[in-house]
């Protein structure tokens, strides 16, 4: 692209308040930067930019705070750590865990029980837990203490499927979902709650909000007892596993300062962004990706996107002129819910088509991998690199922005469908 040309992107408000006075030196510049990238990687061209923020800083340049960035995953590719899990296994018990999950939720809407729950989110958001539990989660009888994790509500019939294949619950157990007095002994609660499961669940996290608070405290509490002195806490991580809908509560979002003005790097959030929330989109009309990734910049932590999966890896690397970028940050919300309960061809022609140039890109690809081009929160390998960066890095909290379809894995009638959240029954 060349420089100063008019884009829409999110970052070209960088320039658009200020003349270019000199356009081939401009040009100069641009071309120098692509060069760095293109002979030493990403990761040198963001220390060589840093620097010269800093500089600029120090020679009282006005540069901008940029808070949103443009709809893509943060980590590029080259900076991905790599996954070190076996994918297929992983991918084989998933499933098994996915449908145990679902079939716990249907078996308790027989016509003399029918409690509710809830099939879909934890189907959504069952890669970004199972690549915690695989390769981060430590437990009590981990050296270093252990983690704390504190797990969406909604998604507990995941975690009681796993714990089933564990061996830590009967086939008995997972048939009293919800049934907490009739089946007494043998009851599972609806939600994360320690004093009906001591044995199991260590945080409430339901009513919504009250999740992201106890975890930042839980963070603060952490870093208070190491800096007297009384308990080594140091090798400790706070997780807590949020949905995009649930920031709209107030507590949700109201101590997120304290964990920045602490510098509190030992907490992660993972807020599994589905797009939907009871009975709609959470933002129809807008990106609720890029407000919290603003919300939470301008707040003072570290954001991670993981946006795509791999198969989009190729399509970027090829979209030199930006214009599949373009799409992407212009496309609200509820029109990638609509893509997702179509098809291939209908993305081909609806998304891809609205510019000649991003049609080009997948002429060769068919409609079905078209189709499954893969949002990153089901991607192994793109969550595995957000966690494993969020785990490292210094001096903030983090938090992953992971897109998912609700309802992943469960069929047309459930993926991404307004209704998904309510549904309680599968049908054959």
């Amino acid at each position: 692209m060349a420089a100063g040309e008019d884009t829409s992107h999110i970052l070209s408000g960088l320039t658009n308040q200020l003349p270019d006075r000199d356009p081939e030196e401009t040009a100069e510049w641009v071309e120098s930067l692509d060069a760095l990238i293109r002979e030493q990687g990403t990761e040198r061209a963001q220390y060589i930019m840093r620097s010269l923020l800093q500089r600029a800083g120090a020679q009282s340049v006005g540069v901008p705070m940029v808070t949103t960035t443009d709809y893509v995953n943060t980590i590029p590719v080259d900076q991905e750590a790599p996954f070190p899990g076996n994918e297929e296994y992983e991918r084989r018990y998933r499933a098994y865990m996915r449908w145990n999950a679902a079939v716990m939720v249907h078996r308790a809407q027989r016509p003399d029980i029918a409690v509710g729950g809830h099939i879909s989110t934890y189907a959504g958001a069952a890669t970004l837990y199972e690549v915690g539990f695989n390769h981060f989660f430590r437990g009590k009888d981990h050296p270093g203490g252990g983690d704390q994790v504190f797990f969406q509500g909604h998604a507990s019939p995941g975690m009681y499927a796993r714990a089933f294949m564990e061996g830590r619950l009967s086939e008995e157990d997972l048939d009293g979902f919800r049934q907490e007095k009739s089946r007494e002994g043998h009851a599972l609660s609806s939600y994360p709650h320690p004093r009906l499961m001591p044995q199991f669940w260590e945080f409430p996290t339901v009513s919504m909000g009250i999740g992201p608070m106890n975890a930042i405290y839980q963070a603060q509490s952490n870093r208070y007892l190491h800096n007297r002195g009384l308990k080594d806490t140091s090798d400790q991580q706070v997780w807590a596993f949020l949905g995009d809908g649930e920031m709209d509560e107030p507590e949700s979002r109201g101590l997120l300062q304290l964990a920045a003005n602490e510098n509190l790097d030992n907490l992660n959030f993972v807020i599994n962004c589905n797009l939907q929330r009871l009975d709609g989109p959470v933002r129809g009309n807008g990106k609720i990706m890029q407000e919290l990734e603003a919300f939470f910049r301008g707040a003072g932590w570290n954001v991670i996107k993981v946006v795509w999966g791999r198969e989009w890896d190729d399509l970027l690397t090829r979209d030199t002129d930006g214009s599949l970028v373009k799409i992407m940050n212009e496309t609200p919300d509820g029109d990638y819910q609509t893509y997702k309960a179509e098809s291939g061809g209908f993305v081909r022609e609806h998304f891809f088509g609205k510019d000649p140039r991003t049609k080009d890109l997948v002429a060769d690809l068919t409609d079905d991998q078209i189709w499954n081009l893969k949002r990153g929160g089901h991607d192994y390998r793109k969550v595995y690199a957000a966690y494993k960066a969020a785990t490292e890095f210094k001096g903030k909290p983090t938090v992953i922005l992971a897109k998912t379809v609700k309802g992943y894995g469960l069929g047309p009638h459930f993926e991404g469908r307004n209704a998904t959240h309510q549904m309680k029954k599968l049908t054959l």
